[in-house]
């Protein structure tokens, strides 16, 4: 995805929040918010990618700050919530194990997201008021005729604290469909996306196998990630996708890998996101965004 006028904004804002996270030195705050102004200044226009200009920010900030985990207390905090959260979520998919009701408590997962919504938000109280919504666009039946195509599929999760209700996904998946699993995890910290640890820490590799992109971006940005990586996503004809970044990221894969069938799954969080969908902000979303010819 480019990147929309208000994108600025964003990056400023998370920018400030990242850097009181990572220091308390006021010199390196300043120094850092000149790079990163000088940065814009020559990377900001309309064929900006936004998870490329998000991600380039963020390294910049862990590299000058020595803070290679600048929202470890925030992850910490989204797994506590979702963990807290479980058993409501349980027993309403114990009265409704549709695959469309699994998809919509994995997409309520994706509002776990301080990097897109700040840290002032009370991400509890906006989880509960969810529950309420419906899926503004329901693919869900697509998504179903694919998994009984295939028999692997390719997840590619977004936020710590999120994972726990992907794996009740997951699950439903792996039991239900026969489909062996891959989910792939960020390298390295960046912002509050899921890596390695916060995967094996919820016992996602004892139902999938559980890999890294090979790099620290937000979201997936193919050329940034790992030939190991790449050839994982080559092999794969459908792929699920959770999240802002993911999506993002996919929208600028060059046409010859838009080769198979790739589901979004998420909750429109920012303005920008909903106008590049179609969406109003807030909405949630389960849709097909490529199909294999």
């Amino acid at each position: 995805m480019k990147v929309y006028y208000e994108c600025g904004a964003c990056f400023l804002r998370q920018a400030r929040e990242a850097m009181d996270l990572a220091t308390d030195d006021v010199d390196i705050k300043i120094t850092l918010m000149q790079s990163i102004f000088e940065y814009l200044a020559d990377n900001y226009n309309t064929e900006a990618s936004s998870n490329k200009v998000g991600t380039d920010i963020h390294r910049m900030i862990k590299s000058k700050t020595n803070c290679e985990d600048p929202y470890i207390k925030e992850k910490r905090l989204g797994n506590q919530i979702a963990m807290d959260l479980l058993p409501k979520f349980q027993k309403i998919l114990s009265k409704d194990a549709s695959l469309e009701n699994y998809t919509k408590i994995a997409i309520i997962g994706n509002i776990l997201d301080f990097g897109a919504l700040g840290l002032d938000i009370d991400l509890e109280a906006l989880i509960r008021n969810s529950l309420k919504k419906k899926l503004v666009i329901n693919e869900t039946k697509k998504l179903e005729k694919s998994l009984n195509n295939v028999d692997s599929l390719l997840y590619l999760v977004d936020n710590t604290g999120e994972i726990v209700f992907d794996k009740l996904l997951i699950e439903k998946l792996k039991k239900e469909y026969g489909v062996d699993i891959t989910v792939a995890v960020k390298s390295k910290p960046i912002i509050n996306d899921a890596c390695l640890e916060d995967a094996l820490s919820i016992g996602l590799d004892e139902i999938a196998n559980v890999v890294t992109i090979g790099a620290d971006s937000v979201g997936i940005i193919y050329e940034y990630s790992s030939p190991a990586f790449q050839k994982i996503f080559n092999s794969h004809d459908l792929v699920i996708s959770k999240g802002l970044g993911n999506y993002e990221g996919l929208t600028e894969l060059s046409p010859e890998l838009q080769n198979k069938d790739v589901y979004c799954l998420l909750s429109a969080k920012c303005s920008a996101i909903a106008k590049d969908i179609g969406l109003d902000e807030g909405d949630m979303a389960t849709f097909r965004l490529f199909s294999k010819s």
